[in-house]
């Protein structure tokens, strides 16, 4: 049954029925071929119907896909400048632009649209920014079980385990919460195979310390832990919120007085970050994160020369 915001949502949008059928086609495309997550879709349809609000207004009526044909590169300017003036941030802008862009080419690929004008806007520059990894030894700290910091044992191991597979793994939270006890690792395991974005299937190794934290918190949980159902659970047991996990790291954070960098996703990057420290290869680390691309993951490389350069600053003798 659909949803009524999402028939409201339809209301508010001005475009003619082969428009419409267009993007259904599209997003239909998006997430059976591309297997595009849930979230990234509804992102992407989102911007495409604010792109179809702003030609509303531009062109003086509902578009058709017709009416697409000869957009120039002025008009998706026009539509950024509109979208920044109503607050909207680079990122967001980036992303838009994407999300157009992305539909146009599926139009181009059908012969029904040219999308040489959107492929000709320059993409709004994005602000370059570093992860912030945990060092080793606060890393230690916080996917150890002895912070006592939940009123309940159960709850702190399983936290601790949590961590220990963002930490140890560099899962996502995502893909650590969506583990269930049938594909959690186990002692005989020496890697685990994770299914991250885009449906991306990847190998990941496991140390016996991740196992130990998964055990002792399956075996202090007092609910039934079903084979396919969630390893993870929340105190009611029903499947773990991630807000329960962020809300820890909150107060491990503030308790160990470290920054508000200081996230669930910081000590994936505190794993891929003390990898590469420890002489790991850029290219197995991008495996490991599960990385499309190695450019994501040579961000790390620029950490790690930050770090030294601050080292030496502070350490030099003639500083």
């Amino acid at each position: 049954m659909a949803n009524p915001a999402d028939n409201t949502d339809q209301l508010l949008i001005i475009a003619q029925p082969d428009l419409n059928a267009g993007i259904d086609d599209w997003l239909d495309h998006l997430g059976s071929e591309r297997r595009l997550s849930e979230n990234t879709l509804e992102a992407y349809e989102r911007d495409v119907r604010q792109f179809l609000r702003f030609l509303t207004d531009h062109l003086g009526g509902a578009p058709a896909i017709n009416d697409l044909k000869d957009l120039r590169p002025s008009d998706f300017r026009g539509f950024l400048a509109r979208r920044r003036q109503t607050g909207a941030q680079t990122r967001t802008l980036a992303r838009g632009l994407a999300g157009v862009r992305s539909f146009l080419s599926f139009l181009e690929r059908r012969g029904e649209v040219n999308a040489a004008g959107a492929a000709a806007v320059r993409t709004p520059r994005l602000p370059r920014s570093l992860p912030k990894p945990i060092n080793v030894e606060d890393a230690k700290t916080i996917v150890s079980k002895d912070l006592a910091f939940e009123d309940t044992p159960w709850v702190e191991a399983r936290n601790a385990a949590v961590f220990t597979l963002l930490y140890g793994c560099g899962l996502r939270i995502s893909e650590a919460l969506s583990l269930t006890p049938a594909t959690a690792p186990k002692a005989s395991d020496k890697s685990i195979r994770i299914r991250g974005k885009g449906g991306k299937e990847r190998l990941v190794p496991v140390l016996p310390v991740i196992v130990e934290a998964i055990e002792d918190y399956k075996a202090q949980c007092p609910h039934t832990l079903e084979p396919t159902g969630p390893l993870f659970v929340g105190v009611r047991g029903g499947k773990l919120n991630p807000r329960a996990i962020q809300l820890a790291m909150q107060k491990i954070r503030g308790a160990l007085g470290l920054p508000d960098t200081a996230t669930p996703h910081a000590l994936r990057h505190s794993f891929a970050t003390h990898l590469l420290s420890g002489g790991g290869d850029l290219r197995s680390i991008q495996e490991l994160l599960g990385h499309a691309s190695l450019s994501t993951t040579q961000i790390y490389t620029e950490v790690n020369s930050a770090r030294l350069l601050d080292a030496y600053d502070k350490a030099h003798p003639r500083r």
